[in-house]
């Protein structure tokens, strides 16, 4: 590409070296979450929420786990300060929920701020002001002791505002663009805001560390934030936030490895919306932890309710390969991958492993409100005969045989292929019923008697090709003794090589599938029969395998003719 000599490494790493997170396997417990979907998330949307939109996304918020939670920019607008309002005079926040409000470092604003909290039980109040070289240098043309004492006053009115008005309010700093701005300096007006705040056990501060422009690795990141959780003053009583944007699609990244460097809490948003490319998605965060074994305190097993309301209120679409939510992310077309989800599944029922660990499956699509059939397995022209079984099997309780997978797996995918579409379940099952199910053309068995005689004989009304006659034979047992009179009525030239059958487990459990191979001329033809009786169930997927030797002989010979 050209012009790319005038880009050039905008970050700054920290003084000494901050590897310690590198030692660290995996996250060990969730952290403190923070919803920011109703501040960041909402300034993003194309048409913002209005009021009714965004206290049924605040109670759905609530309802999923988050205890803290941003609603907004009170003094920005009247619709924010009326949503603020709102949720406190209509008592809909619960006791064991703080709501977190935005404020810049104005005491018109702030005092506009603590005006809309009044009443409020437990409220956040998040100053910020923009640190980064970027913005002291072209945007406000300060100098950092004027940036820093900005950050001063600010938390100093912060601090005059609280003893004003009552209820538990605590305080969070956001030296915003935070990756931008040199470490040394980043600590430092964060040690300044936090002499003035003087934090204690009984109040602890939040200092926010936001990628409010991702501008390296996520390895990089996790220093910085290894440097301040190491060198800020009162750390004890400090909790360390993450607030990651996705601008190189690193912010999942950024949040894992920024805990394993010490960090004690997340701010995102559900299924990652926010400016530009977004904040961290909160869903894939939270999920991954969840397929590591660890609890992340939030309720996703109902994902697809959520993803509906979001959609909703938002008017934001869901990528179909975004993790987890995704209407794909589970879905399996390919053979391969069906056959092996399928084995993966029986394997884990026949075991009764308590342990997840099916192929292409990092998680049970089940625990988080997806079906197997509806996203797991899906059937087009790319699927195999796993895929097609499992879908028989599970869905309408029919166990083909090995071999005959392969053969109405070939059907289904032709059709597929030449439809030019995906095959839903319901489409997949009309298929194997009108081309293998107690087929009656061009060869039917209306009656059929038995008697013990020479072994088994059979009498047999046959309608074959519209002339119906009867023929008796015997066998060595009632299904040999059948073949015998229609070979000798017909003079096809076959041979039964298989037969199985089972109970249909699905729709009626009085009901009896049979499944019967016949060779003929080197080449297999399959049958099923379903009946109430074993041995009728048997005799109609005989005849349904000649019916199909037979069409398949007509088509090969001299499509149309008539035998």
């Amino acid at each position: 590409m050209q012009n790319v000599e005038k880009y050039t490494r905008q970050f700054f790493e920290p003084p000494v070296t901050c590897s310690g997170w590198t030692k660290k396997k995996y996250i060990e417990k969730a952290p403190i979450w923070c919803s920011v979907d109703l501040r960041d998330g909402n300034q993003a949307l194309v048409t913002p929420m209005d009021l009714s939109e965004k206290l049924e996304f605040f109670r759905e918020l609530v309802r999923i786990g988050f205890k803290e939670i941003e609603i907004g920019f009170p003094a920005a607008s009247d619709t924010e300060y009326e949503f603020c309002r709102t949720l406190i005079e209509k008592k809909m926040i619960p006791d064991d929920v703080t709501i977190q409000v935005l404020t810049q470092s104005r005491e018109h604003i702030i005092k506009k701020t603590f005006d809309a909290l009044k009443g409020c039980k437990n409220a956040i109040v998040h100053l910020y002001n923009s640190t980064s070289v970027a913005q002291r240098e072209q945007v406000f043309g300060m100098e950092k002791s004027d940036i820093t004492a900005l950050a001063v006053s600010g938390a100093e009115l912060c601090a005059r505002y609280r003893e004003m008005y009552e209820g538990n309010f605590r305080f969070e700093y956001s030296p915003e663009s935070f990756t931008g701005t040199e470490p040394e300096y980043a600590l430092e007006i964060c040690d300044a805001v936090l002499d003035v705040w003087e934090p204690s056990p009984s109040d602890k501060v939040i200092i926010n560390l936001p990628v409010t422009v991702q501008l390296s690795m996520p390895h990089i990141y996790a220093e910085q934030v290894e440097y301040m959780c190491e060198n800020l003053k009162y750390r004890e009583n400090v909790i360390i936030s993450l607030h990651p944007h996705n601008d190189r699609g690193c912010a999942v990244a950024d949040a894992e490895m920024g805990l394993l460097a010490g960090a004690d809490r997340v701010e995102g948003t559900l299924f990652g919306n926010g400016e530009r490319t977004g904040n961290v998605d909160i869903v894939t965060l939270a999920l991954n932890m969840y397929s590591q074994g660890i609890d992340p305190g939030l309720e996703f097993s109902d994902l697809p309710s959520i993803s509906e309301l979001y959609s909703r209120v938002t008017g934001m679409d869901i990528n179909e390969r975004q993790p987890y939510s995704g209407k794909l992310v589970f879905a399996a077309f390919s053979g391969s991958h069906q056959d092996a989800i399928a084995k993966g599944l029986k394997y884990r029922q026949e075991h009764r492993s308590k342990v997840w660990n099916v192929p292409y499956l990092p998680i049970d699509p089940t625990d988080i409100g997806r079906e197997y059939e509806a996203d797991v397995i899906r059937i087009n022209s790319q699927s195999g005969k796993g895929g097609i079984g499992y879908i028989l099997e599970t869905r309408f309780g029919y166990d083909l045989p090995k071999k005959m997978r392969e053969s109405v797996g070939y059907l289904v995918k032709g059709i597929s292929d030449r439809e030019h579409k995906e095959l839903q379940p319901e489409e997949v099952f009309g298929i194997f019923k009108e081309n293998y199910i107690n087929l009656t053309e061009p060869i039917d068995l209306p009656a059929v008697h038995f008697k013990q005689e020479n072994g088994i004989e059979a009498s047999v009304d046959i309608i074959y090709n519209g002339r119906r006659g009867t023929a008796v034979n015997s066998g060595n047992g009632r299904l040999d003794a059948v073949s015998n009179a229609v070979r000798a009525f017909t003079k096809l030239d076959f041979s039964i090589n298989a037969y199985t059958e089972h109970a249909l487990e699905v729709g009626s459990s009085s009901q009896a599938v049979s499944y019967v191979e016949i060779k003929s001329g080197g080449k297999s033809y399959w049958g099923t029969g379903l009946h109430t009786d074993i041995i009728t169930s048997s005799i109609k997927a005989f005849i349904s395998a000649i019916n199909n030797m037979l069409k398949a002989k007509r088509n090969e010979s001299d499509l149309g003719k008539e035998w």
